[in-house]
């Protein structure tokens, strides 16, 4: 396992769910999150009080007639870490959450609890290509992020940055794939893919295929990058 991707040290192979019906945390990603729901409060008051983890996960299709209680959720989540947070004063929180490993769930927890739980495993994301390959992935990844954040009207210098830094390929491919406007489902496929290469190959062949959503504006969109706030 790359040596990025280790479990936390005060991970206990249970995580607090934070399901979420159109957002996909990454690895190496900050969410930031606005959390109102008294549930997911505890959640957050539970969280910062412990381990300070929480896994996000995609709700399934349909989850709207259930959301008041169980719905269905993906399988493959993203365990994040709270590494600011800011308690208002009727209870709510801001928090900025950073992804820090993909993770299976296994069984969901009985518990005496508003929110749900699960005993997850943080899976292995091999790390095993050859630099020349890796080198033409990046290569392919900004240009073809540059070109999608140019029709978007969201370049600026810090995504010139970001697609110039030295960040392995991976971590790149996983930041873009969130911060780009794709497909929920086809974000959730890419958290999904534990292999590297097949997962950039994906995402290129994603953005090499399909057109930007038109947008009148970023500010009309609410498309930022990075983003701001969501609401649970």
């Amino acid at each position: 396992m790359n040596d990025d991707f280790l479990p936390p040290v005060n991970f206990k192979g249970t995580a607090r769910l934070f399901p979420l019906p159109n957002v996909v945390l990454f690895p190496q990603v900050m969410l930031p999150l606005h959390i109102f729901e008294p549930r997911y409060r505890q959640m957050t008051t539970d969280a910062l009080d412990d381990d300070r983890l929480i896994a996000l996960v995609l709700l399934k299709p349909g989850w709207e007639e259930e959301y008041e209680i169980r719905p269905p959720l993906h399988p493959i989540a993203c365990l994040g870490r709270i590494v600011a947070d800011q308690r208002l004063e009727d209870g709510r929180f801001n928090i900025l959450l950073r992804g820090l490993n993909r993770a299976r769930i296994i069984e969901e927890l009985d518990q005496d609890k508003l929110y749900r739980s699960a005993r997850v495993e943080i899976l292995d994301e091999p790390d095993d290509l050859p630099l020349e390959r890796a080198k033409e992935l990046r290569r392919e990844l900004a240009r073809l992020g540059t070109q999608w954040f140019a029709a978007l009207g969201s370049a600026s210098d810090q995504i010139e940055k970001l697609l110039k830094s030295s960040l392995p390929v991976g971590g790149l491919g996983d930041i873009l794939g969130f911060a780009l406007p794709l497909a929920v489902d086809f974000k959730q496929a890419l958290l999904a893919e534990l292999k590297t290469e097949q997962r950039l190959e994906q995402l290129l062949h994603y953005l090499e295929t399909n057109e930007p959503p038109k947008l009148e504006s970023p500010a009309a969109s609410g498309r930022k990058f990075p983003p701001e706030f969501s609401s649970n």
